[in-house]
């Protein structure tokens, strides 16, 4: 189950509650200003703009876990994102995905197995979660797969 009841900061400091997301489809995806990953930004907005009328939001969580290529504050990355990609999906503080300090936001979806069966950590940058509009079903989308990626494409518009 998603965890609604969490309050998460947006990059611009202001804090938000997961459940004004409720009744809509989520791709939630741990993001990276700095990594080979990074142009999947350009797939995940056209995703967000053709579906969101739909119900559909992407949230993006930046972390820095990974070789460090999430090192900017949150004003560098908002600047980055918004003028590079044209990210207008919503943006939310830095956290961690993996570890002791794992968020509790990823201790949940962790939880989720990928297409193979297998739980646990997240890979790397741009590890997608998709989430019902209940919250009840969440499917997990490893980094190499693209937005654009016919997979989750139809697992997107199969929950719309």
């Amino acid at each position: 189950m998603f965890p609604y009841d969490l309050v998460m900061e947006r990059l611009d400091g202001t804090k938000e509650e997961l459940s004004a997301y409720r009744g809509k489809v989520l791709l939630v995806v741990n993001v990276a200003s700095r990594c080979g990953l990074t142009p999947q930004y350009e797939g995940l907005v056209e995703l967000y703009h053709a579906r969101r009328d739909d119900g559909f939001v992407v949230l993006g969580f930046p972390c820095n876990q990974f070789l460090g290529q999430e090192p900017g504050t949150a004003e560098e990355i908002e600047t980055f994102c918004r003028t590079t990609y044209g990210v207008d999906f919503p943006m939310f503080a830095k956290i961690e995905v993996n570890g002791e300090g794992r968020h509790r936001l990823y201790a949940s979806l962790c939880e989720v197995p990928d297409g193979d069966g297998v739980a646990g950590d997240v890979q790397w940058n741009f590890e997608k979660f998709l989430v019902s509009r209940d919250g009840e079903r969440i499917e997990r989308f490893r980094p190499t797969v693209e937005p654009q990626d016919p997979m989750l494409v139809g697992a997107i518009d199969a929950l719309l």
